[in-house]
């Protein structure tokens, strides 16, 4: 029997979760849920994804709402992808499954979602999962940054300015690579226009089996007259996710509701 998708256009998927027991939300879900996604391509055609180097193309959410979890408790977790193929190998390999174990938490697979959120000429996006962005040594000049580091993560005792040329710099790059091929960077540019900072938070990330300390942001993004180009590239960015670390699960986007 073909899934229900069968011949679609999607590039997101809404799993809805039912808890098999009660647990303490763990604020260090990143890996957990990371592993998890990695899971659904083993024995895949996009397999070797967890050893590459580089960009990924997909992302996810947390594990909504963020609240200590009871037992029969709805919990629901979102992927995204750019890359059709991809986001259909996770939906197939997931049919397989009953029961979704992340860490210590164990959840039965109640309902799989597709969804393709668009970006139209007029359009509010904010982040689900807080955005990282670094600014390298190279640009510390002309945002006044003092520091002997090769980067430094954005805060906001830094210039907003440099977080926008980051970010934008940052999705154009994936962008590039996502195409395989060289892009008019003035046709995109510039592409944020109007933004509302909300919060800085930190979080610390096992990488490479060593605890990091990573600063982020959580962004709410409005944007008005897009033109094709613009819209291409926001599409993208809703997709793939904004700033650096989308497969770890940050900067996870969403379109806003009633905007």
């Amino acid at each position: 029997m073909q899934p229900r998708w069968e011949g679609w256009k999607i590039s997101r998927l809404i799993l809805t979760l039912e808890s098999a027991g009660d647990y303490a939300y763990d604020l260090r879900y990143h890996a957990k849920l990371q592993g998890f996604v990695y899971s659904l391509l083993r024995g895949t055609a996009y397999e070797h994804l967890h050893d590459a180097r580089g960009y990924k193309y997909f992302c996810f959410s947390n594990i909504y709402s963020p609240f200590d979890i009871g037992e029969g408790d709805t919990r629901y977790v979102a992927i995204s992808s750019p890359d059709n193929e991809l986001i259909r190998t996770f939906a197939e390999s997931l049919l397989e499954r009953e029961v979704v174990n992340l860490g210590n938490m164990r959840f039965y697979l109640r309902e799989i979602r597709i969804a393709r959120p668009k970006v139209k000429h007029s359009v509010a996006l904010v982040t689900r999962t807080p955005i990282i962005v670094r600014i390298p040594k190279r640009s510390y000049a002309k945002y006044g940054i003092r520091s002997e580091h090769a980067y430094v993560y954005w805060r906001p005792n830094i210039a907003f300015e440099a977080f926008l040329r980051q970010l934008e710099d940052n999705l154009i790059k994936k962008y590039k690579h996502f195409l395989g091929a060289d892009v008019e960077e003035e046709r995109y540019l510039p592409l944020f226009q109007q933004f509302v900072f909300r919060k800085q938070v930190c979080n610390h990330l096992l990488i490479k089996n060593r605890e990091v300390k990573v600063f982020a942001s959580l962004w709410e993004f409005h944007f008005s007259h897009l033109t094709r180009e613009q819209r291409e590239l926001l599409q993208f960015g809703l997709d793939a996710g904004f700033g650096e670390r989308n497969s770890l699960g940050f900067g996870f986007m969403e379109v806003k509701v009633g905007r």
